[in-house]
């Protein structure tokens, strides 16, 4: 264990580095306690302060730079990539499209500090043409704020983070082994649950052929077209008869909706 103590220390700036790379590429691997040490370490006079701050945010901004682009030039997809790693795949994309419809930039102000939304965000400013110096500019402000905010906590607690855990690891030698073990445990809850919602889904869903044959043998559906505002400027194209209504309006409308026929719902 003081081993790998020891090389963490010897590398820090490096691993963090790396570490923040990964995790706002979409990698759903834990960021806050990175950023908590840091701080803490920073603050004991094992790091300096700025660079950790620097370094970070750097890492931040060419990740999601770099998934800017791919929004730019493969769209969609690779919505559906960042989807495949994420742990909460049923709020990997919708909430993120709301926030980001209505606030627009300014909601890469708050979104880094939900789990699994950065990558996806930055992916939509460059699938609906966000400018570039603004989407920059946001970007830079919110990963200032994120990061700023939990290394700072940790540099603020870091005497006490310290005394823990000296008192930890000398009193509980295996106290470090529990850490990889809640890990694992946690990435292997969520995969479940992922598996789960994935089922579901599978049953639920219909593909376009399905719905275009149904068409074609004149059953009477309904298709309604959930797409917010924002999605639908972007591809204003629809299912010939479905009727528009986005889902934000969904819940004061959903009276109008009859029940006496097949609904099919129209989200991507």
């Amino acid at each position: 264990m003081n081993e790998v103590i020891q090389f963490l220390i010897r590398h820090s700036y490096s691993v963090l580095f790396i570490w923040v790379l990964v995790n706002t590429l979409g990698l759903p691997i834990p960021i806050t306690p990175s950023f908590l040490v840091a701080g803490a370490m920073a603050g004991i006079g094992k790091l300096n302060y700025a660079l950790v701050l620097g370094i970070s945010i750097t890492a931040s901004l060419i990740s999601d730079l770099f998934l800017y682009q791919m929004g730019r030039l493969r769209g969609r997809k690779v919505l559906s990539l960042l989807c495949r790693a994420a742990l909460d795949p049923d709020s990997c994309v919708g909430r993120t499209k709301r926030i980001f419809a209505r606030y627009g930039a300014r909601s890469f102000l708050v979104i880094k500090f939900i789990p699994s939304m950065n990558p996806v965000g930055s992916s939509l400013a460059g699938i609906f043409r966000m400018d570039l110096l603004r989407f920059f500019v946001f970007d830079g402000l919110g990963a200032f704020i994120w990061i700023g905010f939990f290394t700072g906590l940790g540099y603020q607690l870091s005497r006490q983070m310290e005394y823990f855990a000296t008192r930890a690891t000398r009193h509980v030698p295996w106290v470090g082994g529990i850490i990889p073990i809640i890990f694992a445990a946690y990435i292997f809850w969520k995969y479940i649950q992922r598996r789960r919602f994935l089922h579901g889904l599978a049953v639920a869903r219909i593909t376009p052929e399905e719905v275009k044959q149904r068409l074609d043998a004149g059953e009477d559906l309904l298709i309604l077209d959930l797409r917010s505002a924002l999605e639908f400027g972007v591809e204003p194209h629809t299912i010939p008869g479905a009727v528009r209504l986005p889902i934000e309006q969904l819940e004061e409308n959903h009276h109008k909706i009859p029940r006496d026929r097949d609904i099919i719902l129209v989200c991507a």
